[in-house]
């Protein structure tokens, strides 16, 4: 079965990377393992079915997260709220700038290839407006592998923060949550993702677990988080369904936009300092948060990025969904003021 062998593979390169001391490697080795399975033709397939299950579990860890403590820092976050706006404009225009002026894409294709949204949004929205789906599916895939890699080898290599590796933290078995632990993260997981739904939060799946796990964890209900098998399991199924992405495509495409992508990613982790370096001096939060908070990746796998670097993962996971959800919600408005200004 593809899905099968997409996780075998997955978990093999994460065992590899697991003892090669790489950073992050339950991500990373699955996500390089089953890219270059994709590129061998390999009958892989990536395992989506598994995605709803798995992210309202990732939603309940993130929530682990969340402390007395970080509620009364709520104040500390509206400096990076502002400049949110600021930097996504810069990201989004440097990005555009690579697609169009040095990939020679077209206008539609390289605007929805350049906004750092999600990357089923981004490819329903582009592909509406008459973009190139395949271009702009593939210019989201390469850019959320190239940012976790970026991120996580500069945490591992220059921060020599190897979180997940061997020197990794405290290791969680199953045996130490109880069973009232299990149900009232059970409760937060299938809950929190029917009420974010109901509610119509942004990035129901996760936010809504999130938030239900963050308050009972802030009261006291349950004190623990989630053994830690759940999360390589949580990070080897995501790494996989990155890796897969990648199925059907040419060498020469893959090397075209992962290209494209790598120097557009560059640019915008350039520019994601330079904004992170005027949080840390204006309002003091910690420079790899605020870095952390500006990587414009994927809101699941760079919140799961946090979460095993130990930064603060309610700050940082707020400000991706609130990112995720202004990128949607502008795009269109943004491309048809554009195209009119062109015209």
């Amino acid at each position: 079965m593809p899905q099968v062998l997409a996780l075998t593979i997955g978990l093999c390169g994460g065992l590899a990377a697991y003892f090669s001391g790489l950073p992050l490697p339950w991500m990373l080795g699955p996500m390089v393992a089953n890219t270059v399975a994709a590129m061998l033709r390999a009958p892989i397939a990536g395992p989506d079915r598994l995605r709803p299950y798995v992210i309202p579990v990732i939603g309940v860890m993130l929530g682990s997260g969340v402390s007395a403590d970080v509620l009364g820092l709520l104040g500390s976050w509206l400096i990076t709220l502002l400049l949110l706006p600021l930097f996504l404009i810069c990201a989004a225009a440097i990005s555009y700038t690579v697609y169009r002026r040095l990939g020679r894409y077209d206008p539609v294709t390289a605007f929805y290839s350049a906004m750092p949204g999600g990357i089923n949004e981004m490819l329903i929205l582009g592909a509406a407006a008459g973009g190139d789906e395949r271009r702009i599916a593939l210019a989201h895939a390469a850019r959320v592998l190239i940012i976790i890699v970026f991120v996580a080898l500069f945490f591992g290599l220059v921060l020599g923060v190897t979180s997940g590796g061997r020197g990794a933290a405290q290791w969680i078995g199953l045996y130490q949550i109880t069973a009232l632990d299990y149900v009232i993260l059970g409760i937060c997981a299938v809950l929190g993702a029917l009420l974010g739904k109901w509610l119509g939060l942004p990035a129901a799946p996760i936010f809504g677990p999130m938030i239900l796990s963050g308050v009972a964890h802030v009261a006291g209900w349950v004190t623990v988080a989630p053994p830690t098998v759940f999360v390589i399991a949580a990070q080897v199924t995501i790494g996989t369904i990155i890796g897969t992405r990648f199925v059907g495509a040419t060498l020469r495409e893959v090397r075209t936009d992962i290209g494209l992508s790598a120097v557009a990613s560059l640019l915008m982790l350039v520019a994601a300092v330079g904004f992170a370096e005027l949080i840390v001096i204006i309002s003091g939060i910690p420079l790899a948060q605020a870095f952390l908070a500006f990587s414009p990746g994927g809101l699941t796998e760079m919140s799961l990025l946090t979460l095993a670097m130990g930064q603060d993962v309610a700050y940082v996971s707020v400000m991706h969904i609130i990112r995720i959800t202004m990128v949607i919600a502008l795009a269109p408005f943004l491309f048809t003021l554009t195209r009119s200004r062109k015209g």
